[in-house]
């Protein structure tokens, strides 16, 4: 399967539930690139690089989220694969 490139906005109870941790571990597991962060207006944001099957699964797993979190929207937004990263991280 090609490589692709999602940019996710995750709205809900998604910061100070470990949700970036959660993210890393995920995408990590699946050998998937890029970073997620927090924003100051609540939500988190994310870009997944890697096998668009891979990316699917850790949107799968970022719309349940760590046991504390409430995830009530995600926008998602599918981009050119650049092959800008070199792992995932968690940025602040």
């Amino acid at each position: 399967m090609p490589n692709a490139r999602a940019h996710l906005y995750i709205e809900g109870l998604v910061q100070g539930v470990f949700y970036r941790a959660f993210t890393r571990d995920v995408a990590a597991r699946l050998g998937l690139k890029g970073w997620v962060r927090n924003l100051p207006d609540g939500r988190v944001e994310a870009v997944f690089e890697g096998e668009k099957a891979d990316i699917e699964k850790v949107i799968a797993e970022c719309y349940k989220g760590p046991p504390a979190a409430k995830v009530t929207n995600i926008d998602i937004t599918w981009e050119p694969y650049k092959a800008e990263f070199n792992g995932f991280d968690i940025r602040y």
